[in-house]
């Protein structure tokens, strides 16, 4: 089983920057973040491959950049960058991975972003 673990979520002003960051137990093709704003739906946020390429939601493309460290192939560290928060970024934000893109396998157990003046 692997084990996702996020850390770097907080409180910050419209316009911030946050960074959050991923540990994972074991190497995992394929990592992921995903967002769940209170009374929505959870939505897919990035995704990253193990060779580095990437996706992004139209909503966040331009302010947010996903990367991976893959270490010594036996664990990864994953982060996103979020520049130029907005209020609507709030959300509880979740680490995933697994073999397919936009992975759904592994879960973290979130961590909170809020954005508000």
């Amino acid at each position: 089983q692997v084990q996702l673990v996020e850390s770097g979520g907080g409180a910050v002003q419209p316009g911030a920057s946050l960074t959050l960051s991923c540990t994972a137990s074991e190497s995992i093709p394929v990592m992921g973040w995903f967002r769940q704003a209170p009374g929505k739906e959870r939505e897919f946020v990035a995704g990253i491959g193990f060779s580095g390429g990437s996706q992004y939601a139209d909503s966040v493309k331009g302010r947010f950049t996903i990367s991976r460290d893959n270490g010594d192939d036996t664990k990864a560290t994953l982060s996103l960058q979020m520049n130029n928060l907005k209020p609507e970024d709030t959300a509880l934000y979740y680490c995933t991975a697994g073999i397919h893109w936009r992975p759904r396998e592994f879960w973290g157990q979130g961590t909170q972003v809020t954005v508000s003046s």
